[in-house]
Order: structure tokens, then sequence, then C-alpha cells
């Protein structure tokens, strides 16, 4: 019976020393693992069970490192459970002190296919660390460089900056080994970061004029603050005296200031309201200014600058027409010997032509709405509301009182011997009277006898239809 237990005891550490410690079934038949080739300038310390690592954590061994006659060939089994991606770099680094090697698989980016069974790192995405044995006789050669004396000050100087620090040496140790220790944590991140960086780096290389210019800037204003250095020696020297003089004058201002600040904020909301016209306004003030330059240039440095600008005056009569539609008949117009003031009729009384009409386009029918860009209309409450503006006609006839829903007026009828004013057609002697009925004068039209006297003009003849 002693026997029997030792014998399961024998078999149950032999199969946890096989399968779990030495992984026989990867060793003798590959299980859960598959191989790749990396191909090697030479061996640099590479043998057979070295670890393989990706973003620093074990995901297989070396299997074999054989001569190639390009150079050397290591195979990896790598565990099939960790997906790799195909586009990477293969380095082969020191684990330790002694010297022993390991692989290390660096991707050079997450996407795109994985290694698979078969697959071969080419000699150009490989790299081996340099020899070492070259390395400590360049290091040899660099002490024997020195001169001792001069190595001697070195290491004295050294020991009198450095001697007495050895807490916060440790410190500083202390603080990049947990420094390491974190970023080996956040390891993916770290390698995510890297990775996507080189767009930045990129828009960096695309920016170097801007930044070379930004640069020069820098320098330009270091050098005009280098060379007024006595002004800002006496700014720094006097700002706080001039700063206590600011604060006393708040002070003495702060019974009114604030009322005054206040007050401006109602100003501040109607600027804010009128804003795309306060911005019209700028950029139109230039140019009109251009223009009344303008018209004192031609006078420019001769006899008649003194007297001015030129200006032309052209006496134009009706032209454009002047517009009737839109306000109260002629009849109830009020003279204009009278000095009362009356009060204002009812409604709304402005010029109710179309807004593209050609005569009196600055009217209130085109006033831009601020808070309704695009849109133009001749009171704020059309403005803010859908409605759309509606003219009463085309503006060459006129039209009854704009307000006839209130006061019930209709077009006026004109008693006998009123006298109107229109234009007439000189080839036909049609007319549009007051009343906005087409007339036509029969001598004032082509082929009327000749002479006709102005007071046969005026009044109406027979030829009247």
């Amino acid at each position: 019976m002693q026997l029997a237990v030792f014998a399961v005891i024998s078999v149950i550490g032999g199969s946890i020393m096989g399968f779990g410690y030495m992984r026989l079934p990867e060793m003798l038949f590959g299980i859960g693992h598959y191989r790749v080739t990396v191909e090697l300038a030479n061996a640099a310390g590479l043998y057979p069970t070295g670890n393989v690592t990706y973003r620093g954590v074990e995901v297989g061994r070396i299997k074999d490192v054989t001569l190639t006659p390009r150079g050397v060939a290591a195979v990896l089994a790598l565990d099939s459970a960790v997906p790799i991606p195909k586009d990477l770099d293969a380095h082969v680094h020191s684990e330790s002190a002694i010297g022993e090697q390991y692989v290390e698989l660096v991707p050079r980016s997450g996407d795109g296919p994985t290694l698979r069974n078969g697959d071969v790192i080419a000699a150009d995405r490989t790299s081996i660390p340099p020899d070492i044995s070259k390395l400590l006789d360049a290091t040899d050669k660099g002490l024997m460089a020195i001169p001792r004396d001069n190595l001697r000050t070195v290491v004295d100087e050294s020991y009198a900056a450095f001697g007495g620090l050895g807490p916060e040496l440790a410190r500083l140790v202390k603080g990049s080994t947990k420094l390491a220790i974190d970023a080996r944590t956040n390891l993916d991140s770290i390698t995510n970061l890297i990775d996507n960086s080189r767009p930045l780096m990129q828009s960096q290389v695309d920016t170097s004029d801007e930044i070379q210019r930004w640069a020069a800037s820098i320098a330009s204003v270091s050098e005009q603050l280098k060379s007024r250095d006595s002004e800002l020696v006496s700014l720094v020297k006097n700002g706080p005296g001039s700063s206590a003089q600011a604060r006393e004058l708040f002070d003495r201002l702060q019974p009114t200031l604030p009322i005054l600040l206040t007050n401006l904020v109602s100003v501040a909301d109607v600027g804010v309201t009128y804003s795309a016209g306060l911005e019209q306004l700028l950029v139109l003030v230039p140019s009109l200014v251009e223009v009344l330059q303008a018209a004192g240039t031609a006078a420019h440095n001769t006899k008649q600058g003194m007297r001015g600008a030129y200006l032309s005056f052209n006496l134009n009569v009706n032209l454009p027409p002047p517009c009737m539609t839109g306000y109260l008949p002629a009849q109830q117009a009020r003279v204009s010997a009278h000095e009362d003031y009356p009060d204002r009729p009812e409604g709304e009384l402005y010029c109710r032509i179309p807004q593209d009409a050609m005569f009196n386009v600055r009217g209130a029918r085109n006033l831009p709405c601020e808070t309704r860009p695009g849109k133009r209309a001749p009171t704020v409450a059309m403005c803010e509301s859908d409605e759309e503006y509606v003219p009463l006609n085309n503006g060459f006839n006129w039209k009854g009182d704009p307000n006839a829903t209130i006061t019930g007026q209709d077009i006026p009828q004109f008693p006998p011997g009123v006298v109107g004013v229109a234009e007439y057609n000189p080839a036909t002697g049609t007319y549009v009277g007051p009343d906005g009925v087409m007339r036509r004068q029969s001598n004032l039209g082509k082929g009327a006898q000749q002479g006709q006297s102005l007071e046969s003009m005026l009044v109406p003849q027979a030829g009247l239809q």
C-alpha cells in the first residue's frame, strides 16, 4: 500500500512537472502554439528556450536557433491565444546583467492581419544589441583618452556636487522606479499614444514655417524687451503705485460707477440686438470716408483746391416720382402754412409699394429685421411674426387710405374744378388720373393741332374721353 501511494504521488508530481512546468505537450507536439521565424544578422547571444515578449508580456519561447546562408534564423513558438499584429518589429535585448537574451515583439500598428504559423519576420525589421566586447573596448579607449588629472578633478567635483544628497537621490530613484512601474501597468495606453502620435508630429512638420515665424516673432519681442530694459524696470517700480492710484480712483467712483454700468446694460442689450447693423455701419464708414476724400482729389494741389470739392447739382424734377400710395388722400393733406400739431392719424402711414420698386427705396417697407436676418418689414410686429409684407399697388397710382379697415374710407371722388397733375404719354396722349382711371387727351398726342397755348393745355377740352 505504501508503494502504491508513493507511485500515485510520483505520477501526480511528474504530471505537474511535465505539463505545468516543462510544458511537454508544447515542447514535443507544439500544442497551443504556432511557429514564426525571425531572420537575424547574427545570433547575438540567443539560445533555445529563451523568452519572447509582446508589449512586455511573455507570449512564447525561442524554439530553435540555426545558421542560414544570410545569417541566423530563430524559430519562435508563440501562444495561439494571444493575437499579435503582423506589422511589427523584432528586437533582441538583454534580460539581465549576465547577458540573458530575449526577443521583444514591437507592433508598428494594432490594425491589419495577425501572425500565423509559418510567417517570417524579415531581417530589415529586426535589431540586435551591440557587441558587449566592442562596447567595453570603446569605453576603455574613451577613458584612456581622458587625462588622469582631469578625471580626478571630475571625480572630486562630482563628489562635491552629489555629496550628502543620498536621501534626495534615493527619492529620485524611488520615484523613477514607481514611474516605470506605473508606465508598465499602463503600457497599452502608452503604446497606443506613441502609435497615434504620428498625426500630431506630422502637423508640426506641416506647420514648420508658421512655427519658425512664431519663433522669429518671439525673438523680435524678446530683443525689444531687452532693448527697453530701463522702461521695464521703471514699469515694475512704478506699477504698484499706479495700481494703488487706480484703486483709489475706483473707490471714489464706487457710488456712481455701478449705477452707470447698470444703466449701460440696456445699451449693451440694444447693441447686441443691432449688432448686425453696427457691423454694417463700421464696414460702410471707411468707404464713405474714401468717397468724401475722393471728392476733393481732382482739385488737390491746384488753385481750385481751396474752393472745396467738385460737386454736380443736376436738377431732376419728379425723377423718380414721389410715392403717394399708402398715405392719406390729398383732400386730407394739411396746408403747409399751418403751424399747429394735430394728433397723428391712427394706423401705419408709409409708402406701401413693392419692396423692389424703383423709387423710395429707403422707405419703411425695406427696414431690415434685426432678429430675422434676410427679412425686411415696415414694423417690428411684422418682423417678429410670420406675416409677409404685401404692397397696395405698384406705386404709380394712388390707392385709398391704407387704414381703410379702420376709417372705412374709399377712393375719393374729386369734385369738378380740382386740378390734378399726372404724367402723360406724348405718343398717345393717355394719362392716369388721381382716381386711378386711364384717360386720353387727344390734343396731347401725335397728330394734334400745333400751337396750343398753355391755357388750352391746362383746361380740359372736348377731346377728353
